[in-house]
């Protein structure tokens, strides 16, 4: 026997086999139910979704030998013929083939002959939206007033090309894209029937690329087993896909996480090099992104069963929320500058070193990104506009506020070592540090508790427990350790620290210096000048300070 594929094998036979689409088969169960039947039904929506699949098994509930009802007993003759395609009074019309209205004409000169075997005689016409002007024209008196014994039912996947007069005389159905968890549900039971083991990854790729129709995620399953020799493997399906697996975009997000520049360009190679297309890899950073922001934001919200969980929680600590939310926009924007960019490569490759590149600033820490043009300071009647300039300080574009990660009493800078610092202050040792990126960042974030002969303790601020990560504590263990010669065990406990941060201190002082900087704005003549003759205003947070006025009066 010849082999029959999964789309065909496994198409629904009942309402109750029909993946998704729920409004629409309620609706139908319950016009049967209750024999309120119309003429004419419209199943519209895109590809491999369930249109003729739905009219096929309405075709069956209205011509059941046990009467019209909404669970055909799939045994009788009426039944057995529908399945098998060979049912006289079930008349399938392709109109993308007929779309000539002397043939349509020619079938609606049987419109009026009772059934033939069947209660009523079915006209099924698929992609109805391809037929000619002159077609629908014959088609509307037919469809207005129509023997009692015939139904219509429609298919299309374009039903804004069906005319208004047309639609007007149909009960339509909006079938809908369906989410890939329910696709991917959908394979696993076909996976369990056929007596395969499936690998949850290896279907959570194919359920994406099916891109919400059923029919193309069969056919893909089976591309899938082919290509596998039977089996599905993650790793096989994403290299007959041209997708990306996990473990490379995880892997890339991991290396920015770390502000790993020549790891990211090593993995953005390596994806290069394979098959993965770089449109299918911005998808799966965007996907990966909105699984982290989930996870940050709602830590209870479930994730797919084939995501990482270790890793989307290891990353969700990692990166800063505002970062994961940038990461996400620079996915997106650049999956729709593919077409503008040198080469697709180049564009991926593009847009994770602009993940690298633009961090929104941290609390606590001077600006990481590329500092904009300075904005002017005042503004005046008329649409008048005056640049303010002062000894040592300049009007720019605001930083955001170190609340974040600094303490309302930031301004605190002179506190003493803590209990056991013995010689070098923290925020000294800190600095002469060989860290770079969020290490750093932890490190002026925690605060000095003890220090031992070869163990150092630290308290890191609540506000910042994210940055507690095995990778980010071992460099700064290791760093430690290359200051001061000697192997040191580090101790992170997250509570309130017992002094103040690195981190809060150097807030401090950015505020005392912005509070002299707008003083100084303020005593200027040229200012007082430009408020008098513009009736101008100083923007406050417009104005900061030059870097070498840092420490001065």
């Amino acid at each position: 026997m010849s082999y029959l594929a999964l789309a065909r094998r496994y198409r629904p036979r009942r309402f109750e086999d029909v993946v998704g689409q729920g409004h629409v088969v309620r609706a139908l169960s319950n016009a049967l139910e209750h024999q309120r039947l119309h003429h004419a039904y419209l199943f519209s929506g895109t590809r491999g979704v369930g249109k003729t699949t739905l009219a096929r098994i309405l075709a069956r509930c209205l011509n059941c030998e046990t009467g019209v009802t909404p669970h055909p007993c799939g045994e009788c003759t009426a039944c057995r013929a529908i399945e098998a395609g060979r049912f006289v009074d079930l008349i399938e019309v392709d109109a993308a083939s007929r779309t000539r209205v002397e043939e349509t004409r020619d079938l609606l000169e049987t419109v009026p002959y009772s059934p033939a075997e069947g209660r009523y005689k079915v006209y099924l016409v698929d992609e109805v939206h391809m037929l000619s002007t002159s077609s629908f024209n014959a088609l509307l008196k037919t469809l207005e007033e129509p023997p009692e014994h015939v139904k219509f039912l429609f298919a299309t996947t374009e039903p804004e090309k069906v005319p208004l007069t047309v639609l007007s005389r149909c009960l339509v159905f909006a079938l809908h894209r369906l989410p890939a968890a329910e696709i991917e549900g959908a394979l696993a039971r076909v996976v369990e029937a056929e007596g395969l083991a499936g690998d949850a990854g290896a279907l959570a790729a194919i359920a994406r690329a099916a891109r919400g129709s059923v029919r193309d995620g069969l056919s893909l399953l089976d591309q899938a087993l082919a290509f596998g020799g039977g089996r599905l493997d993650a790793a096989e399906v994403s290299d007959m896909l041209g997708t990306a697996d996990d473990e490379a975009v995880y892997g890339l997000l991991e290396r920015i996480a770390a502000n790993d520049a020549p790891g990211v360009l090593e993995q953005v190679g390596a994806l290069g090099q394979g098959v993965a297309d770089a449109s299918d890899v911005l998808d799966a950073l965007a996907e990966a992104l909105a699984l982290i922001a989930r996870r940050q934001l709602v830590d209870a919200a479930p994730l797919p069963a084939a995501a990482p969980e270790e890793r989307v929680a290891a990353l969700a600590r990692a990166l800063e929320p505002e970062a994961v939310q940038l990461d996400y926009d620079i996915a997106v924007k650049a999956k729709g500058d593919l077409g503008l960019a040198p080469d697709p490569l180049t564009a991926l490759e593009m847009a994770a070193l602009r993940m690298l590149a633009f961090r929104p600033e941290p609390s606590g820490r001077g600006p990481s990104t590329p500092r904009t043009a300075p904005r002017r300071a005042a503004t005046g009647r008329d649409d008048a506009r005056a640049t303010a300039a002062a000894p040592k300080a300049s009007p720019e574009a605001p930083a955001r506020p170190p609340s974040a990660g600094a303490p309302a009493d930031s301004g605190r800078t002179g506190d003493p070592p803590a209990a056991g610092a013995s010689g070098e202050d923290w925020e000294t040792i800190v600095a002469a540090l060989d860290l770079t990126g969020m290490a750093r960042e932890l490190a002026q974030q925690c605060a000095l508790v003890a220090r031992e002969e070869n163990s150092i303790r630290l308290a890191l601020d609540p506000r910042r427990q994210q940055l507690l990560t095995p990778r980010l504590q071992a460099a700064v263990e290791e760093a430690l350790s290359a200051h001061l010669g000697r192997k040191l065990k580090l101790r992170i406990d997250v509570g309130e620290p017992p002094a103040t941060t690195p981190a809060a201190r150097q807030a401090g002082r950015e505020a005392q210096r912005r509070a002299r900087a707008r003083d100084a704005i303020e005593r200027d003549p040229n200012v007082a000048a430009l408020r008098e003759a513009f009736d101008a205003e100083v923007l406050p947070d417009t104005i900061r300070p030059e870097d070498d006025a840092a420490e001065g009066p």
